[in-house]
């Protein structure tokens, strides 16, 4: 068994928004759509689940949707198909705006007004209405652990699981813990030895880089920190000195743009590296046309996760995702993980069906999901409450590289690349 704790991932999407404050922002809006889906014959009450996504926020109208349009593909198959022991899925999901004030609104919407059995596959960027959701005793199923809350509240399961106490504070004593297989891989397989850590010079970006430091000095690297003015960042000089230091590795704590910036002026330097790595968030089938003008750093572009590679087609489980969603204009990691999370909830509501199809029921299923894979798309999920944090874990680790003409190509079996290393303490 093995527990994924996604600091990285979760770190950097809190870092986006810091990142787009200076874009300005909007006031919060609950977009309520009541999707009916596919009808199924017969006339059973239908079961009714919620999705709460930041679809539209300050970071961006596409940056969050990728789990609700997986998880709405995974339903609309489900219900053409019979649904769930003849009773339709209805999904009603509700965009909150990324802020706070939207999120309430969302969970009083969805769990107080329209009595949704669970919540599916939430996006959010401040999930303010996560305790609300807890003391409902609503199961949130498959969850971004974008901030603290799934490894805070109980009745919350992010996609990844947890092993904290969840018993009202986040992680123990109000910190979480993420290993530091990323920079292991990269030690042990590709002989890595020099990492750069590229970051602005602004808070979060800065406290995010400060934390893959140390997961890289723990790992036994010599560290090269690169920090670049927010407003005005002259990539150019960081790309030289890249060069100049021989780095092996490139981790960043700068956006989307700022990273397509990064690549461009790397190729022109002409610093060549044997990884320019990056997260689930940015996963995704757009890396031709975001990356467009640094061919080569493009191609030495590697993400790493907790689930199987969407570009995994001889895979059953992931043919049978990307034919559902063949008419999506996009594919992306976040996609993958939506599906997941709606097939986990609709396992929990057939294991229910002789008893009754609830709330308590689903949370009881999803409180045993020892080892849940959702078919082989996750890693063994689990969800455990640990009295005191783990000071390692055997940790394993899905991993793609990006080629120009095959778009993400695995790199292993996601099971087998396993590591033991030690989890390091950091403050949400």
């Amino acid at each position: 068994m093995r527990h994924r704790s996604r600091a990285a991932e979760a770190l950097a999407a809190v870092l986006l928004l810091a990142l787009s404050a200076a874009c300005g922002s909007r006031l919060p809006e609950s977009d309520f759509d009541h999707d009916d889906g596919t009808p199924v014959p017969g006339d059973a009450v239908p079961l009714r689940v919620g999705i709460i996504t930041s679809a539209t926020s300050p970071v961006g109208g596409s940056a969050f949707t990728g789990p609700r349009d997986g998880a709405r593909a995974f339903f609309d198959r489900l219900n053409a198909h019979g649904g769930i022991d003849g009773r339709r899925v209805e999904v009603r999901s509700c965009d909150d705006g990324g802020s706070g004030v939207g999120n309430n609104e969302c969970v009083h919407q969805l769990v107080e007004e329209d009595q949704v059995v669970a919540l599916v596959a939430t996006t959010a960027l401040d999930y303010a209405g996560a305790s609300r959701v807890s003391r409902a005793g609503v199961p949130d199923i498959g969850g971004q652990p974008i901030g603290p809350a799934y490894d805070t509240y109980p009745h919350l399961y992010g996609i990844y699981g947890s092993l904290a106490p969840r018993d009202g504070t986040p992680g123990w004593d109000g910190k979480l813990y993420g290993g530091t297989e990323v920079y292991r891989y990269f030690k042990r397989e590709h002989g890595a030895r020099t990492a750069a850590v590229v970051s602005y010079n602004q808070s979060a970006s800065a406290a995010y880089a400060r934390l893959v430091e140390r997961g890289l000095r723990a790992e036994g690297y010599q560290v090269v920190t690169e920090q670049v003015d927010f407003a005005l960042p002259n990539f150019r000089a960081v790309a030289a000195d890249l060069k100049e230091q021989g780095a092996d590795l490139v981790f960043d704590a700068i956006d989307g743009h700022g990273n397509a910036r990064l690549c461009q002026a790397m190729d022109e330097a002409g610093a060549e590296v044997t990884a320019k790595v990056t997260n689930v968030q940015n996963w995704t089938s757009t890396v031709a046309e975001d990356y467009k003008d640094a061919p080569r750093c493009r191609n030495a572009l590697w993400a790493t996760g907790a689930s199987r590679n969407f570009e995994d087609t001889g895979n059953a489980a992931v043919a049978e995702f990307r034919e559902a969603t063949k008419d999506l204009e996009t594919h992306s990691q976040w996609q993958l993980e939506g599906w997941a999370a709606a097939r986990w909830f609709t396992d929990a509501a057939k294991s229910c069906a002789s008893t009754g199809i609830t709330r308590a029921c689903v949370d009881a299923f999803m409180n045993r999901s020892q080892g849940y894979t959702a078919g082989g798309l996750l890693l063994p999920v689990r969800f455990e409450r640990l009295p005191e944090p783990p000071k390692s874990s055997r940790t394993c680790l899905s991993v793609a590289r990006w080629q120009d003409g095959k778009g993400w190509v695995g790199q292993g079996d996601m099971n087998r690349t396993c590591f033991t290393v030690p989890q390091l303490a950091y403050e949400p």
